[in-house]
């Protein structure tokens, strides 16, 4: 069943407006989650909880840490050379006032910005607390993870189920662009001094990989 977002503020779960992101994990530098070397941001809480989820442990509400926007932007834009952001989680519409902060300010600043949701293209637009993120988004993945129908190898990059779809919402980035039609990519990062290992790109392949991480 689709929630609204009243319905789902009702229930705690989106956030309250008070200007913080609640934030799972942010790769600085990537090449696996857009076109182009990205600063990636997993934000934290998810309503939709589709069954199979890559990103289980994003889906509660609680955990993560908490950022806020501006500075959140200011770190995204002192990585050099940096084409856009990207924004997964969780359900990044699922804090979508903060969010928009966050996109409004790197896109000023001219990066591009990428967001992946649950939520299909036409449930935002009837979501007026969605529509400051929706108008600073350069591309937008949208609809619900669905693992009986997963996307193919050799598929549409950065999809996850066959069900979605890539919305090109500015000029940004022509239909033809032959980034988007290359093979999809996993990257691992190990960190000795805090013992962990961080996996991101195509989940299907990441998911296979994955070991317990550390944001």
């Amino acid at each position: 069943m689709t929630r609204d977002f009243d319905s789902a503020r009702a229930a705690g779960q989106l956030s309250d407006g008070a200007g913080v992101l609640r934030v799972a994990a942010v790769v600085p530098d990537t090449e696996a989650e857009g076109p182009g070397r990205r600063f990636a941001v997993w934000l934290q809480g998810c309503p939709l909880r589709c069954p199979g989820c890559c990103n289980p442990e994003m889906l509660s509400f609680r955990g993560g840490e908490t950022r806020v926007p501006r500075e959140l932007a200011a770190a995204a834009c002192a990585v050099p050379a940096l084409e856009g952001v990207t924004l997964l989680g969780g359900e990044p519409f699922a804090q979508a006032e903060a969010a928009a902060v966050f996109a409004e300010i790197v896109r000023a600043a001219g990066l591009s910005v990428m967001v992946f949701s649950g939520y299909t293209l036409a449930e935002l637009r009837a979501f007026p607390q969605a529509a400051a993120l929706l108008a600073s988004c350069d591309l937008l993945v949208d609809g619900r993870y669905d693992r009986t129908r997963p996307e193919p190898p050799g598929g549409r990059r950065w999809i996850g189920s066959a069900n979605q779809v890539m919305h090109r919402l500015s000029a940004r980035y022509a239909a033809d662009d032959p980034r988007f039609t290359t093979g999809n990519t996993v990257e691992l990062r190990l960190s000795a001094a805090e013992r962990s290992l961080t996996v991101n790109g195509w989940p299907a392949a990441a998911s296979a990989v994955r070991a317990p991480r550390r944001a």
